[in-house]
């Protein structure tokens, strides 16, 4: 494997993407991060967002062995600019989240990156990030001692089902909903999510489970993760709003 990063440095910025899955709750008849919003993928709109952010020395995105898809979609559609020039793909993605994340961080540790290098874990999904928020996350947490995420405070009244019916009404205070991207140190983000159950969906919780306490860094509700067919919608009216000027979010 060609060695991309051979610029050495303490405590530098990388980018891990998994873009693995299927995306079957979303409908259609490709892989959500795929699917076209105002004329580009998905996982485009995430792409410039995030390469926006100088600090961030490369981008790995971490698609499925199976994929036969990103080559062609790329060639396409990246841009001739100096910051899509810090982005290369593996078709190392395993069949859960995790593990996908966890291939993409030990191909970023074999490019160079060190222990001590922070690396961003962020959802292809979430493709209306915006780099301010990102770089509102790295500012917070460059000199954290374990590193945290971006989150939303929870806004709406909670409900705990048994089936279709409700259980109970849940206190809402103190809660929050996680985003990404989240932020920590390479190696304790590999050892905790080596040590971690697999039903684990995010990296914090992987941290969580070996005793640190990561910071929450508040971002937007607009910082949703396209699941369902209707978040299409709402992702295609955001971006439309936001070409137009319309949006002045922070």
């Amino acid at each position: 494997m060609r060695n991309l990063l051979d610029n050495k440095g303490v405590n530098r910025i990388f980018l891990v993407i998994p873009c693995a899955g299927s995306g079957s709750r979303a409908g259609g008849n490709k892989a959500k991060q795929y699917q076209e919003i105002r004329g580009l993928p998905m996982i485009m709109h995430t792409l410039g967002a995030l390469l926006e952010i100088e600090e961030i020395v490369h981008c790995l995105l971490v698609v499925s062995p199976k994929d036969q898809e990103i080559e062609h979609l790329l060639e396409k559609h990246i841009p001739h600019s100096k910051s899509f020039a810090r982005l290369s793909v593996e078709k190392i993605g395993g069949e859960t989240r995790s593990q996908s994340v966890l291939a993409g961080l030990k191909a970023i540790r074999h490019r160079g990156a060190q222990e001590d290098d922070w690396v961003l874990v962020h959802d292809a999904a979430r493709c209306l990030v915006q780099s301010n928020w990102v770089q509102k996350l790295i500012d917070e947490c460059r000199h954290d001692q374990v590193g945290g995420i971006l989150a939303w405070p929870l806004s709406d009244t909670l409900k705990q089902s048994l089936g279709e019916r409700i259980d109970q009404t849940l206190e809402r205070q103190n809660k929050w909903l996680a985003q990404t991207p989240q932020m920590f140190k390479l190696g304790p983000l590999i050892q905790a999510i080596e040590a971690a159950p697999g039903f684990m969906t995010d990296e914090s919780s992987a941290m969580e489970a070996q005793g640190f306490a990561p910071k929450l860094v508040q971002a937007s509700a607009l910082n949703i993760k396209v699941t369902y067919a209707d978040d299409f919608l709402w992702a295609d009216a955001w971006l439309a709003a936001k070409s137009l000027g319309g949006s002045n979010q922070t």
